[in-house]
């Protein structure tokens, strides 16, 4: 795997040691290394492949103006908005197979930028003096592996040489096992789908029958992170169709709730030109955490404890008309075959007939919205049938299955990818 190179990315001016024996361990392990230096201060005692005035032109500045004005707000914008731009573009080329930092917590916001840039599957770790905290700032919706330096990337000790083992044998061990992969594995076309505790009988029964019929399917859980974390794969080119069956996080958007996923959500795959079949399920539910935290102004609505620390409000009919109308205008944005799939009888399990969240008033609000907004062009099947009912599940397969056909031109057998 002699062609396989490791982007070795760090401030070379400070931390030239401690790359310098980083490097050796991702060398001896048959990987080359492709060193980036994102050092302002001074000059690096370890040459670099890519220097930091490259990174820095990159960013939009120059490392000598960088080093005269000494503001350090402005240095870090730019090394930050260089190197993303420098790791995006190597990895455009193929000049690169996996990703390493370490540093501090200024070196970690410029490294993990960078590696919120690459894709998911690709290789990323940071070793980092804040990686036993709070880290979902530095890592977003990517798949970066963070290491703790336990102490600071400061020079060789006896401690640091066991990290940067571990961390160089980690990056070389998923660059490999990523590349022998690749060349044991079909790769079969991707659906992805979203799910709820409320909607998971009819994820399981759709995802059955798409595996039957030769699909990899993608399960989101719809929690605020899930969703955007599906629409980054949409965006990124991972996916082939999208079965949104579990809208949910437009409600938590809508009323203030805890899970929401950001007002671009359902967006991707509409930009993409995807097959897409939309669901508005368990539109039905704002999610907050343990009662006690339900604002004041939501404490007469009808409430339902899922668990200790996860409370449900049955959202309203103004709420749910604005719900129908961004799936609409989602559906109306898409530059591929699209299709609303309706459930008459309920949009989650807790709204059905006789149950605690059951209100065809609001249920029918979202529909309405939904047929009166859509472009005439676009399809809207209305099963009588609970979310949760087979039927419902079949007939979202069957739609699906049809919007890939279209887009194909050819049978419901899928397109390899």
């Amino acid at each position: 795997m002699a062609d396989r190179v490791v982007a070795v990315a760090g401030a070379l001016d400070t931390k030239s040691a401690d790359y310098e024996f980083l490097k050796s361990v991702i060398e001896a392990r048959g990987l080359k290394v492709l060193l980036i230096d994102f050092g302002v201060l001074g000059n690096p005692a370890l040459k670099p492949d890519i220097g930091s005035e490259e990174v820095a032109r990159a960013g939009g500045d120059s490392l000598a103006d960088l080093r005269a004005t000494q503001d350090k707000t402005r240095a870090m914008r730019a090394m930050t908005e260089g190197l993303a731009k420098v790791v995006a573009g190597l990895h455009a080329e193929g000049r690169i197979h996996g990703i390493i930092s370490m540093g501090g917590s200024g070196g970690t916001a410029v490294a993990t930028n960078a590696m919120r840039a690459l894709p998911v599957g690709f290789p990323k770790v940071m070793v980092s003096t804040v990686a036993g905290g709070d880290v979902a700032a530095y890592v977003g919706t990517r798949d970066i592996v963070m290491i703790p330096s336990v102490v600071d990337v400061a020079g060789l000790n006896r401690i640091s040489r066991e990290i940067y083992t571990n961390a160089g044998g980690a990056i070389a061990g998923m660059v490999l096992a990523r590349a022998e992969a690749a060349a044991a594995h079909e790769q079969k076309p991707v659906v992805v789908a979203s799910m709820f505790g409320n909607t998971t009988e009819c994820v399981d029964r759709a995802r059955h029958s798409l595996e039957k019929a030769g699909y990899e399917v993608l399960v989101f859980h719809a929690t605020g992170t899930g969703g955007r974390t599906m629409e980054s794969l949409i965006a990124d080119g991972f996916v082939d169709a999208v079965a949104d069956i579990t809208t949910t996080e437009l409600a938590d958007e809508v009323a203030g709730g805890v899970l929401n996923a950001g007002p671009d959500r359902l967006f991707a795959a509409a930009r993409k030109g995807l097959p897409t079949v939309l669901v508005p399920g368990c539109v039905d539910m704002a999610n907050f955490w343990a009662a006690d935290t339900v604002p004041e102004k939501y404490r007469g609505r009808k409430l339902y404890e899922w668990n200790a620390n996860v409370t449900l409000m049955r959202t309203n009919v103004a709420e749910n008309r604005h719900i129908g109308e961004w799936i609409a205008r989602a559906a109306n944005e898409s530059k591929g075959p699209v299709a609303v799939v309706l459930p008459l009888k309920g949009v989650s399990m807790l709204d059905s007939p006789g149950g605690e969240f059951w209100d065809p008033e609001a249920d029918s609000a979202c529909f309405d919205a939904i047929r009166s907004k859509l472009r005439p062009d676009i399809a809207v099947v209305e099963m009588n049938a609970n979310i949760n009912d087979s039927a419902f599940a079949d007939k979202v397969v069957e739609t699906l299955l049809g919007l890939v056909a279209r887009n194909r031109g050819r049978a419901t057998e899928p397109a390899r990818t």
